[in-house]
């Protein structure tokens, strides 16, 4: 420091006497530069954090401030990354690097190597602020957790794959009751490792309930002990949200029974150790399987008991009833003396039958059949002359009346008007063209003649035949009329 001091003396001494060293901009800077770090290249240096700034290259910029001054500070990218705890405005840290410049502002800088908390107080209290922001928007709320599945098919373990947590939760569902377990593998301490854990929880509820791997029933984020820095990346609104936001039931197993972060708060289930959230989800089997012996051997009994009660109640019935032979047997013997009687009856009535039958039988002689037959048989011989004589009279008044309708129906029809050199115009689907007006020109039909028809095109150029006046006919019959007369 001294040397320096000389330095600059000697300057203002060759300023005085007109000798002037001319410095360029960079060189002065420069020499600010090495001045600064060369006398502030490690220090500790104990404030709030005012304005954070994360750039897009990863530095992190911030303020470092108390009531009197404010000291600009940039850590590195390399150096965010390995912090444990992000930092956020208002939070009160020591922060260790060393004191530069920066040319391009002319400004001094504290260029930051490493970045914790002033002391535990400084993160309870940012702890504090988070619980009661996310209870007041209802995250903390009873009524919002969910139930944990009583026997779950699958869980889901958010942890480290490499630590005792996995095992010794694997260890106790083995125990109690072993499940099928997916393990989302994540780091749980350190920068970044909030970010993977939101990851896992997101990753176990965007799986398909019929997907390759299957969705899990219950989940379990889970870590072991250590200090409140080790422990921070579950105390993160990120991790709070996303464990508030799983639609799978999930149980929160960080730390020791005495450590508390901020997913416990927010988890459908609090577990104080990762065995004890194995615990928590799944019962016992042996218990299981002894209570369901147990509940076995009440119901039989009960059923037993049940069925002794209506055996004896049926035995009562049945002696205040009676015999049934003493109810039937009266009327089984009425019975069998009707059928008795019946059965004589019918013989009686048979015999007397018999005898008529005999009796008419012995008047009969073949004389007096031989008469019966004549005349019977002359009747039937007129009853058949009479039908014939009216069927023949019936055909021949029919046979005259077909020939005088054969005869009219000749007379009107069309085929005579053709046989007298006439013809029939139809168009092309068959419809009898009547007048003039019903042709269309350039379409195709047919005349009909007497023995034959030929197809034809209306070329459109024929005159329409001049209107006669109508004559005064007298009022005829309808053909229709007459032909039903002659019929009749």
């Amino acid at each position: 420091m001294l040397p320096r001091i000389l330095c600059f003396k000697t300057l203002m001494a060759e300023q005085t006497v007109g000798n002037v060293h001319e410095y360029t901009v960079s060189e002065l800077s420069g020499a600010v530069k090495r001045a600064v770090e060369d006398n502030f290249g490690f220090v500790r240096v104990r404030g709030e954090l005012g304005r954070v700034t994360r750039a897009a290259s990863g530095h992190v910029y911030l303020d470092l401030k108390d009531e009197k001054a404010v000291i600009s500070s940039v850590m590195w990218k390399g150096v965010a990354a390995r912090l444990s705890v992000n930092p956020e405005q208002g939070m009160e840290v020591v922060a260790t690097g060393k004191l530069s410049t920066f040319p391009g502002q002319s400004r001094y800088q504290l260029i930051i190597d490493s970045l914790e908390p002033a002391g535990a107080g400084a993160l309870m209290a940012m702890l504090e602020e988070r619980k009661k922001k996310l209870a007041a928007e209802g995250l903390f709320a009873p009524e919002r957790k969910l139930e944990l599945p009583f026997l779950p098919q699958v869980i889901g373990v958010v942890t480290s794959p490499s630590g005792a947590v996995i095992r010794d939760i694997l260890h106790r569902l083995r125990e109690r009751f072993p499940r099928r377990v997916i393990v989302w593998p994540t780091v749980v301490q350190g920068r970044g490792a909030e970010e993977k854990i939101v990851a896992a929880i997101k990753g176990f509820n965007a799986l398909p309930a019929d997907g390759p791997t299957p969705r899990p029933d219950v989940l379990i984020v889970a870590r072991g002990g250590g200090s409140l820095e080790d422990l921070w990346c579950f105390n993160e609104e990120s991790v709070a949200r996303a464990a508030a936001a799983s639609e799978i039931p999930l149980i929160s197993a960080v730390g020791h029974e005495t450590d508390t972060t901020l997913i416990d708060f927010v988890a459908d289930k609090r577990a104080p150790t990762p065995t004890a959230a194995a615990e928590f989800a799944v019962p016992v089997r042996s218990e299981l399987q002894a209570e369901l012996l147990n509940k076995e051997r009440r119901f039989v009994s009960a059923a037993t008991r049940l069925f002794e009660t209506r055996r004896a109640a049926l035995l009562s019935a049945v002696r205040g009833l009676g015999r049934p032979e003493d109810i039937l047997g009266v009327n089984g013997q009425r019975l069998d003396r009707a059928a008795d009687g019946l059965r004589a009856g019918l013989r009686v009535r048979l015999d007397m039958a018999l005898t008529r039958i005999a009796g008419t039988g012995a008047r009969l002689n073949k004389n007096l059949l031989s008469a019966g037959f004549a005349v019977r048989g002359n009747q039937i011989a007129s009853f058949w002359a009479r039908i014939a004589e009216r069927a023949d009279r019936m055909v021949s008044d029919r046979d005259s009346k077909l020939t005088a309708a054969s005869r009219v129906l000749r007379t009107v029809s069309y085929q005579n008007v053709l046989d007298r050199g006439f013809a029939l115009v139809r168009d092309k689907d068959g419809v009898l063209l009547r007048r003039f007006g019903d042709v269309v020109a350039g379409t195709s039909g047919e005349v009909q003649f007497a023995d034959g028809a030929h197809g034809i095109v209306f070329d459109g150029q024929g005159k329409p035949a001049p209107q006669k006046r109508p004559r005064k006919t007298t009022a005829k019959k309808p053909a229709k009329a007459r032909q039903q007369r002659l019929f009749d």
